[in-house]
């Protein structure tokens, strides 16, 4: 039961750092198209 309990943490908490992650890239991928469009 513990295990069980402690892996259903660990898949969330893994799920919370991806959405950050792709959060995080989607801020930096828009800075370099809007840096890239200004450079022009």
């Amino acid at each position: 039961m513990n295990k069980e309990m402690r892996q259903g943490k660990t898949i969330r908490g893994i799920g919370k750092i991806l959405k950050e992650q792709k959060a995080r890239l989607y801020i930096i991928r828009r800075c370099v198209v809007i840096l890239l469009s200004h450079h022009d």
